[in-house]
């Protein structure tokens, strides 16, 4: 069990301890730290996935005390895909970010720790089951990434950065209120009591409201995403690739934590019918909006409103095999448009622009980028044998059981747009015109940085081979209450 307790430990301290070592070190040793803490990340998790495959949940006490009074982690396999997704996709973008954040010049100086204090606030986020503790750890993650969308000093971006500042302590303010309501009808705020002691009321309904609320504007679900867009599209590639494969996944996963967890065996047909809406509103809007995007890593943002609208798909069919679709798509997500980021970053600096009509003959200048965009398209798209493929192919399987019509139409839909608007970039970047468009002077990125988009893209192909673990994984973790059809 010590092994067990210093794992847990070391997913949060090593990297929450490395901002004021960062601050302490010269030059470029402060990169390499940090690279060697997001290195350790994996070797902490290995013991943990062996207990949880081995069938135990892990809980372990802060201080030895126990809810009520204390706080208690608890990693299930869903929180252990979570925490595996994170530390698969920050070792790529710890190595892209070593050349776009040199840690010996000004901009690594300020990115660095704030990349060590966003990892250590999800990490910790995925293992509370604490409603105010998942708080705290969500606004850690929120104020490090808005500092990390303005660190470059562009209008757009500190635009940008205010812009989810203002709305993401809005959405704070909602959830905080929620937890008060809870607490003083309950005593506690551990999930799993909560979840026992909370009864069906005006009181409890409204305190879901005012969560959930909060929670869609930090998913940026639609029509709450108007934050997401701006800051996706004007961040440093890093920041974006961060932003769009974690951040936004951690909201996402409190709001399943806490729908079905506390309220899993309330009768909300109607409520969990609206939540499905917005997500058909999310993957019909953002489709559209990507379709008619001038610049790359707008098409990619916008892209990431339509993604996460699958997921909601979850709420209305609330079966094993919606959790089962839902959970991978958030697997399969993160991988792949992380990969994208990184790869729209290094056609962005190669050739200054990353507008679509200056990509012509860009499988001749950068074509293993190209190739890594691509594959992570293939998984966007949901074409086999990618991991898109397989959270989609499961979404449409839990709709096709239970006669959903309307939700299997939309997913096929949503996969056309998708297709609609990636075949458009990837035409565009494959055509060559008599007279050159686009820049006639480029830069050829680091090696590094292009092998950090393939790995990731390559991730996201693998991931519709690996399949069986991690399902296994998820049908262990399933919510209780009985509820799945």
């Amino acid at each position: 069990m010590t092994m067990i307790a210093e794992s847990l430990a070391g997913l949060v301290f090593i990297p929450l301890g490395m901002p004021l070592l960062v601050l302490l070190l010269p030059g470029r040793a402060r990169g390499y730290l940090c690279f060697a803490a997001v290195l350790a990340l994996p070797l902490c998790l290995l013991p943990l996935t062996q207990e949880v495959w081995s069938g135990n949940e892990i809980t372990l006490a802060l201080a030895e005390f126990h809810p009520p009074l204390g706080i208690v982690w608890y990693l299930d396999g869903l929180a252990l895909i979570m925490l595996w997704l994170t530390a698969i996709v920050a070792v790529p973008v710890s190595l892209h970010a070593l050349t776009s954040f040199p840690p010996n010049e000004e901009s690594g100086r300020g990115f660095w720790p704030l990349w060590m204090m966003l990892l250590a606030g999800i990490n910790a986020l995925f293992l509370s089951a604490d409603l105010f503790n998942l708080y705290v750890t969500l606004e850690m993650i929120t104020l490090a990434g808005v500092a990390m969308i303005g660190i470059g000093g562009k209008a757009l971006a500190l635009k940008a950065a205010m812009r989810y500042l203002l709305l993401g302590l809005l959405a704070s303010v909602l959830y905080l209120l929620a937890v008060g309501l809870i607490y003083g009808q309950t005593g506690a705020l551990d999930i799993y009591l909560v979840g026992e002691r909370l009864e069906t009321g005006h009181l409890a309904s409204t305190a879901l409201v005012l969560m959930m609320t909060g929670l869609l504007v930090k998913s940026a679900i639609f029509p709450m995403h108007v934050w997401l867009p701006a800051a996706h599209g004007n961040a440093p590639g890093p920041v974006s690739a961060i932003l769009s494969g974690l951040v936004v996944k951690v909201s996402l996963y409190m709001l399943i934590r806490i729908w079905f967890w506390i309220a899993g065996d309330w009768e909300l047909p109607a409520a969990a019918t609206a939540l499905g809406l917005l997500g058909a509103g999310a993957i019909l809007y953002g489709s559209v909006a990507a379709l008619v995007q001038p610049r790359l890593k707008m098409v990619i943002a916008y892209s990431t409103v339509a993604q996460l609208g699958y997921v909601m798909i979850l709420f209305p069919l609330a079966s094993v095999g919606a959790f089962r679709a839902a959970s991978y798509q958030l697997l399969a997500h993160g991988l792949a448009k992380a990969a994208m980021f990184l790869a729209a970053a290094n056609i962005l600096k190669s050739l200054g622009t990353d507008r679509l009509n200056a990509l012509t003959d860009l499988d001749r200048k950068m074509p293993v980028d190209l190739f890594a965009f691509t594959l992570a398209a293939v998984s966007i798209m949901g074409l086999p044998p990618s991991g898109g493929f397989l959270a989609k192919w499961l979404l449409l399987e839990a709709a096709w059981k239970q006669d959903a019509w309307g939700w299997l139409v939309l997913v096929s839909v949503g996969s056309l747009l998708s297709a609609a608007y990636l075949f458009r970039v990837i035409a565009l970047t494959c055509f060559h015109p008599g007279r050159r468009h686009g820049p006639t002077r480029w830069q050829p990125p680091p090696s590094s940085a292009t092998n950090a988009a393939l790995i990731l893209a390559l991730l996201a192909i693998a991931a519709g081979f690996t399949s069986a673990p991690v399902l296994d994984l998820i049908d262990a973790s399933l919510p209780p209450g009985g509820i799945w059809p």
